[in-house]
């Protein structure tokens, strides 16, 4: 059996432009992978996966640099049976080490097509319980106050429970307070992006507490591993961690300094460096919550059927483009629905 890589570039324009602590975006640039075999059944066509990569700048990738890489991805796997998704993985590091979106979207093309050629869900094909998914998050980007209360509104009348507020400014507590008017029954959590000292995130921690906030996502800089220890010793509020925590291997680093890890597909490399790094918070005692980029169905989906083995779920990367070419199972208001007669990922061409 062979494989073959094919890929082409999407620009997703966005709803609304997003902001964070570090910019702003209006369009989100993702490659679009497709993984065929040669194994046709009964003359039919080849099965074909298909995923995607959602790459970031503060991480080293742009959609150039995926494309540049994935001719020496697909050189590394062509004769690798596909259902060997962990020698896949293994594979691609070794071929392109520091190219994690790249990695990620054939390993989710690859998962995609495995599962197609069982006929089964993505989730039944990694064994685990749909029923268990936590529905997703939905995220309210930096903005005016009174831009801030509209989105939050709508995001509440829209059914999200839950709704994640980026912070990392001089008006913190007024977003904030914004979003709890305009969504009073919702969960909130907030994440700073890197953009406090530790000395400011203990005493915002304060204050977040006083207004029911859940918890606090990457108060300080990554490159700060004892401030992070600071906040986390003094914080009344649990801490995650998300640019402090990449790969499997970080999560020893930082598991007496945090209380959860944010696992992303495009940063770790994977599906099966994913479950790896799960594995991991869960042996040093950690929660989980499970993250993305600004992202197509072709890739966020292959998230959602992880979403099982998590406390905490963060995928609405899709639900802020204007027009996805993908359907998937992340729905609008946050449910996570899986068709079980939908063979692989459910990332279905428009």
């Amino acid at each position: 059996m062979t494989l073959q890589v094919e890929f082409e570039r999407v620009d997703l324009p966005l709803a609304d432009t997003f902001t964070i602590s570090r910019g702003s975006q209006d369009v989100a640039e993702n490659v679009v992978v497709r993984v065929r075999d040669d194994a046709a059944d009964d003359g039919d066509d080849a099965v074909v996966g298909v995923g995607a990569a959602a790459p970031s700048r503060h991480y080293g990738e742009t959609a150039a640099t995926v494309e540049a890489v994935l001719s020496d991805l697909e050189a590394a796997i062509a004769d690798v049976d596909p259902f060997q998704t962990r020698r896949i993985e293994a594979e691609c590091e070794r071929a392109v080490h520091d190219n994690p979106a790249a990695r990620a979207a054939v390993s989710i093309a690859v998962h995609d097509l495995v599962a197609k050629r069982l006929g089964v869900p993505l989730y039944r094909s990694l064994g685990l319980d749909p029923s268990t998914a936590p529905d997703t998050s939905f995220t309210i980007g930096l903005d005016s106050v009174d831009r801030v209360r509209e989105k939050a509104a709508a995001a509440a009348d829209a059914g999200y429970g839950t709704l994640k507020v980026k912070v990392g400014t001089d008006r913190d507590r007024a977003v904030v307070d914004a979003v709890r008017e305009g969504a009073p029954d919702a969960t909130l959590r907030v994440d700073a992006n890197e953009a406090w000292t530790p000395k400011e995130a203990v005493r915002k921690a304060e204050w977040l507490a006083d207004a029911g906030v859940e918890f606090v996502e990457q108060p300080v800089p990554a490159t700060d591993p004892e401030g992070l220890r600071y906040v986390y010793e003094r914080s009344p509020l649990p801490i995650a961690v998300d640019e402090s925590c990449v790969v499997p291997s970080d999560v020893p680093q930082i598991a007496d300094r945090a209380d959860i890890v944010t696992c992303k597909l495009m940063k770790c490399g994977g599906v099966q460096a994913a479950r790896d790094l799960f594995a991991a918070a869960r042996a040093n005692g950690l929660e989980t919550m499970l993250g993305c980029m600004v992202e197509s169905n072709a890739a966020i989906s292959a998230g959602a059927h992880l979403a099982p083995l998590c406390d905490h779920v963060d995928l609405d990367g899709s639900l802020l483009l204007a027009d996805d070419p993908y359907d998937g199972p992340v729905r609008e208001g946050g449910a996570i629905a899986f068709a079980d007669d939908q063979p692989g990922t459910g990332a279905v061409e428009r």
